[in-house]
């Protein structure tokens, strides 16, 4: 076990830890939370060694493997496969010394370390760190590519899959999700499922939590606090405790009401019955969860729109691209006020670009878009950081979009976003990433948009603030369109999913549950999920028929032709290992001879694992579309 008993811990003049203790078991799964800056990521490096306590002991970590996912990967030409293996120190070292031992021809000493690569899987190292990767989002071309050629937060993927690969014990994830769309937020959240050593996670995304945690740590006033549950447990208790102070009993009492007002509205919008069903019980765990967020330090609304149109905006037979790439054909999408559309696809679907069309940023290719005569568009993107002037302080930059605004009003404003004092005229340059993005977030509010379009929102903003933005939306009269890999957020605030897959843009008739389920089943690219139906002619169910058919024979083709494969480099594996159990192989004449065999034998067992995960893969694949009437 990892006692941490009496921690006390400083960062500069500011008391993040005083006196904590918790005892963390073999096999727990732990969420570390509370507000920014609270020391989170301080105690992850406390139990790392990059940082030492200013007094109390920790107890227990000597002898245990630790991995923990570095928040920066540097560049290196090395390609993102290679990068991810070496997570494994073990595997690193022995094929390392395998290669040097093998170039300087001493092969008596090398044979050893071959059963050593196999007593720890070493020859599946590459497909294992493939796999890592694909879950993680990286495409099949990805995976040779240099880690120099990706940006930042795919580096961060990077880090991540490498953290996964390294064997452990106790296993430290710092904001692991805050890079991922939500096919990656899902794939993660299953692989952690199956980890078996203690899980220490820091996450902003209550779903998340709830799916792998069983324990919360909250950081809060510099005292660690423990409890038994996951995040939605830790809110009820929270609240239970909150609501017995009498001081917060009117503001209580007023948020309720908001919520109440918010229930009203809501119980007959939900377009199906199961998302209505749904959406009722998130709200009663809102009202119930009240009292736990009486402190939070944010607090806005979305003003509502001076004038507006309807629809908003049309798409008509629009094609989307860039270029002479076409990413997304036939999109037919209506946005009126009150619309609440949220986003569903793999990575690279096409999400993003349909965003972009969204808010005018990027021309269509073909089609027309069709604005309302008031459309006034809010666009939110990570990219919208990159743009902020870090010489000009918060106030400033509201008061570039609004000269005429009161200097006061302006402050009252970013009040509410957590900016008060010196923070809200201070130069932006040396604010974390999240409260950028509050202030990214804030200046959209200010611009009363009638057309919400944001596209991961969350990304870098805590628990708290991710609440108000709940919040917000849900009071929010004009229509949004919402990526989010926030399945809390997504759940609460829209009433309608649209599948973006396979170049178009449906209606998805299942709820988030069932796409999760879909994810989560291992589908391939070929699957459909349910879509709305359509109203489809004769000549087209033939044409899909048609082409089901056409689909399954390259499948049935490539399976006979993989087991073919797998039956020579088995046949050639055997002749091998046969001759290797000649003791005169040994002999220092044949060292020449024993290195060709042992170098056969290796790239013989990496083949026939290679092979046999795509046999896998290429039967699942058409097993599956048989099942489908294919």
């Amino acid at each position: 076990m990892i006692i941490l008993r009496d921690i006390s811990l400083r960062r500069g003049s500011k008391l993040l830890l005083a006196g904590a203790s918790v005892t963390v078991q073999p096999g727990q799964r732990l969420a570390l939370i509370g507000a920014n800056g609270c020391g989170k990521s301080s105690l992850f490096a406390l139990l790392t060694g990059a940082l030492a306590a200013d007094a109390g002991d920790i107890e227990g970590m000597g002898n245990l493997r630790l991995s923990h996912m570095a928040q920066e990967v540097h560049l290196r030409d090395e390609s993102a496969c290679e990068f991810v293996w070496r997570g494994d120190g073990e595997l690193a070292r022995l094929r390392d010394e395998l290669a040097r031992l093998e170039t300087a021809g001493d092969f008596d000493a090398a044979a050893p370390l071959h059963s050593q690569l196999e007593e720890i899987d070493g020859y599946s190292a590459e497909r294992r760190a493939t796999r890592l990767l694909q879950g993680l989002g990286f495409a099949d071309d990805d995976v040779q590519r240099p880690v120099a050629d990706f940006s930042g937060g795919w580096r961060i993927r990077l880090g991540l899959a490498r953290a996964l690969m390294r064997p452990s014990d106790v296993l430290l994830l710092d904001e692991p999700t805050n890079h991922l769309d939500l096919d990656a937020t899902l794939w993660l959240q299953d692989w952690l499922q199956q980890y078996r050593g203690t899980l220490l996670l820091i996450s902003h995304d209550r779903d998340f939590i709830d799916a792998t945690c069983t324990r919360i740590l909250h950081i809060e006033g510099g005292e660690l606090h423990a409890y038994r549950g996951n995040y939605s447990e830790f809110e009820r208790q929270r609240a239970e405790r909150l609501a017995n102070q009498q001081a917060s009993w009117e503001k209580q009492q007023r948020r309720v009401a908001e919520i109440d007002a918010f229930v009203r509205r809501f119980r007959y919008k939900a377009s199906k019955a199961r998302q209505a069903q749904s959406r009722l019980k998130e709200l009663e765990r809102l009202q119930a969860a009240a009292p736990a967020h009486l402190g939070s330090p944010f607090d806005f609304t979305f003003p509502v729109a001076e004038r507006t149109s309807d629809p908003l905006l049309r798409l008509d037979e629009a094609e989307l691209g860039y270029g002479d790439t076409r990413i997304l054909c036939g999109v037919e999408l209506q946005l009126r006020p009150g619309s609440r559309v949220g986003l569903l696809g793999r990575n690279g679907a096409g999400k993003s670009t349909l965003l972009r069309s969204l808010s005018g940023q990027l021309p269509l290719l073909a089609g027309e878009r069709l604005a309302g005569e008031h459309l006034k568009v809010g666009y939110f993107d990570q990219q919208q950081l990159e743009v902020l002037d870090l010489e000009a302080s918060p106030a400033l930059h509201i008061r570039r979009l609004d000269e005429a605004a009161r200097e006061q009003d302006i402050l009252n404003f970013l009040g509410g976003f957590d900016f008060r004092g010196d923070m809200a005229t201070s130069p932006v340059a040396p604010l974390s990433g999240g409260e950028k993005a509050r202030l990214a977030l804030a200046m959209v509010v200010w611009q009363k948009p009638n057309l919400l379009v944001l596209d991961e929102p969350t990304n870098h903003l805590d628990l708290e603030m991710r609440h108000a933005m709940e919040l917000a939306l849900q009071g929010y009269e004009g229509a949004l369109v919402l990526v989010s890999h926030d399945r809390h957020l997504l759940r609460n605030t829209v009433d309608e999913l649209l599948l973006v897959h396979a170049g178009k843009v449906q209606a998805y008739a299942e709820d988030l549950a069932g796409y999760e389920r879909w994810i989560l089943s291992g589908c391939r690219a070929q699957d459909r999920p349910a879509a709305a139906p359509a109203a489809s002619s004769r000549r087209e169910q033939r044409q899909q028929a048609a082409a089901r058919r056409e689909r399954l024979r390259p499948l049935r083709k490539a399976v006979q032709r993989i087991e073919g494969q797998m039956q020579e480099a088995e046949t050639e594996l055997a002749e091998l290992q046969d001759q290797l159990a000649d003791n005169t192989l040994y002999d220092d004449e044949r060292a020449a001879e024993l290195a060709r065999l042992l170098q056969r034998e290796g790239e013989l067992k990496i083949r026939a694992s290679e092979l046999e995960e795509q046999w896998l893969a290429q039967q699942q694949e058409l097993e599956e579309l048989e099942a489908a009437g294919g």
